[in-house]
């Protein structure tokens, strides 16, 4: 049997690691009798934490919030994830790192020493992409009111700034109405998936151009993303599928380079090999001319399978450049991705 004061930590740890735990099954786990398991859970309200007990065929104990914050407890597992949530949480766009850094430097106050060895040793970076315009920071005060009405399965009104675009760039924000259903991350930006009531449609509207209305509308029954899954619905979205809302813009091309060296560059869409030395690529986009200009990074010889929009967005590129370029001078040769 462990000693009393290491059974404890370990009573109290399997104490938060779910709500209910029948009392059989917590002498089971702690290798103890029924009787001192409730002689432990006597200690451990006696120092302050708020455990109670449930009474019926499987009577046992749950932790509760209680009114005063009792000593934490961290396993060295628990400890180490801690560390890496809050120091890598200035890269997850919710504008929460410093107040990250403050948390992790509260908490380490708290933490026995050979705790805080270990995570003071645990150094981690977040080193954004070179090349990649910074991505706006999401409010973390809009974070939490999006989750609310989440939560509370409430119409949710807001202003929506609209999507970069060069003809809308001035565009003033639109007003929405939504059942506000899933707060998820793709990319390291925040998106809101809802079912928009004027639209009547799904749609993704990233949190960083989000203000909320207030007040909340009534509540709503919820409804089943398409397809069941959140997760699988938002990739589907942003990778360029028919799923309705997806990318504005798909569009299809042969290009002279193997998979295997463009599937590397490509963060979204779908490569296929194509015969020797070439590769399908099915790519969305927010206009056709991102869509053109994504595709032709990569220096190889480019056959549009379709369709006509894409067709066309390469040949307006082409007599942007050639404008750009001024008098024609020596040409490089094409080179191969490899």
């Amino acid at each position: 049997m462990p000693k009393t004061s290491a059974r404890l930590l370990a009573l109290l740890s399997l104490l938060q690691a779910r709500r209910d735990w029948p009392g059989a099954l917590l002498a089971e786990r702690l290798e103890v009798s029924p009787r001192t398991v409730r002689r432990d859970v006597d200690r451990l309200r006696e120092l302050g934490y708020p455990i109670a007990a449930f009474k019926g065929p499987d009577g046992g104990y749950r932790l509760d919030a209680g009114a005063r914050l009792p000593p934490l407890l961290f396993d060295d597992d628990q400890a180490v994830a801690l560390a890496v949530a809050l120091r890598t949480a200035a890269a997850t766009g919710a504008g929460i790192g410093e107040a990250a850094a403050r948390a992790l430097t509260t908490v380490r106050q708290v933490m026995p020493a050979r705790l805080r060895h270990r995570v003071d040793a645990l150094r981690v970076t977040a080193v954004e992409r070179t090349g990649v315009p910074p991505r706006p920071q999401a409010d973390p005060r809009v974070l939490v009111a999006l989750s609310t009405a989440v939560h509370a399965r409430e119409v949710l009104r807001f202003d929506h700034s609209p999507a970069y675009a060069p003809a809308a760039a001035d565009a003033p924000p639109t007003v929405r109405r939504v059942e506000p259903h899933h707060l998820v991350t793709w990319g390291g930006r925040w998106y809101l998936v809802a079912w928009d009531l004027d639209r009547e449609d799904w749609r993704t509207f990233r949190a960083d151009r989000i203000t909320p209305r207030t007040p909340t509308g009534p509540r709503f029954t919820s409804r089943e993303v398409p397809g069941g899954d959140v997760a699988a619905f938002v990739a589907a979205r942003f990778q360029g599928s028919d799923a309705p809302g997806a990318w504005p813009c798909r569009g299809e091309v042969i290009l002279d380079a193997p998979a295997s060296a463009v599937a590397g560059h490509l963060r979204d869409g779908i490569v296929e090999e194509h015969g020797p030395g070439r590769c399908r690529v099915v790519l969305g986009a927010w206009s056709w001319a991102g869509l053109a200009a994504e595709l032709g990074r990569f220096d190889v010889a480019i056959e549009v399978v379709g369709p006509e929009a894409l067709r066309g967005a390469f040949a307006q590129l082409a007599r942007r450049y050639a404008d750009a370029a001024g008098p024609a001078g020596p040409q490089e040769p094409t080179r191969r991705v490899s």
